[in-house]
């Protein structure tokens, strides 16, 4: 069985949208974390819980999407997982490819498509180490056993996937681009964060301080792509 972790917080707007395409996907549980929202989408997490026994819903006050997914880890029964924002949305057939190229592996990685408006932007996963969402892929449950997203801090993405790669697990890419990411101008990390890149780098400095020469070269890899991306900003 599969767990979908799905981290709720003021996505009125598309929350039923993403649901829909997760039980599509087949016999699954999905999960579905409440984090304090303050617009209309509990009652709608509460809807979709009280009609579908597959969809399980977990209430909490604000604490950020990172303790949102940890509590969605804390629940997660499923052999494999996969995360899954509430604005984004999952095409009919990506579980099933996933799961087949699972076979050997201890994670899939695959793209993704941008949604801004009608337009779609293909993103293929070109590279283990190029995305550091920790959607867009399907793990084992013991590929990740004992993680857990730090909380409190912003860009808590790049530090979860380093500390995945920094396992040495076996990743299968995949073109797969069935994961539609839809581009929203209000997140967190849509606009610069000075305090958080600071914060960012400074774990990840941490981390390379006690990693393995094989472990520094990924950090200095995302160091590299991070502070590219943030020039960008």
């Amino acid at each position: 069985m599969v767990s979908f972790i799905v981290p709720v917080y003021n996505t009125e707007t598309y929350l039923e949208a993403c649901v829909g395409s997760l039980t599509a996907q087949g016999e699954s549980e999905i999960i579905l974390v409440d984090d304090g929202s303050t617009d209309g989408s509990l009652s709608i997490a509460r809807r979709l819980a009280g009609i579908n026994p597959c969809i399980r819903l977990y209430e909490q006050a604000h604490a950020g999407q990172s303790a949102a997914r940890n509590t969605g880890l804390a629940h997660a029964n499923g052999e494999y997982i996969a995360f899954v924002d509430a604005d984004d949305r999952l095409e009919p057939d990506w579980l099933a490819q996933h799961l087949e190229a699972i076979e050997g592996a201890d994670y899939v990685q695959s793209g993704y498509k941008r949604c801004k408006g009608t337009i779609l932007k293909e993103q293929r996963a070109r590279g283990k180490y190029r995305f550091t969402s920790p959607c867009m892929r399907l793990y084992r449950r013991e590929a990740i056993e004992g993680m857990r997203f730090e909380e409190g801090m912003i860009y808590e993405d790049v530090i979860w996937s380093v500390d995945l790669w920094l396992r040495g697990k076996r990743c299968r890419m995949t073109d797969n681009t069935g994961y539609l990411y839809t581009f929203n101008p209000e997140s967190t990390t849509s606009s610069p964060h000075p305090d958080a890149q600071r914060t960012v780098f400074r774990k990840l400095r941490e981390r390379a301080a006690h990693a393995s020469f094989r472990g520094k070269c990924i950090i200095l890899y995302t160091i590299i792509r991070l502070k590219l991306h943030f020039l960008k900003q």
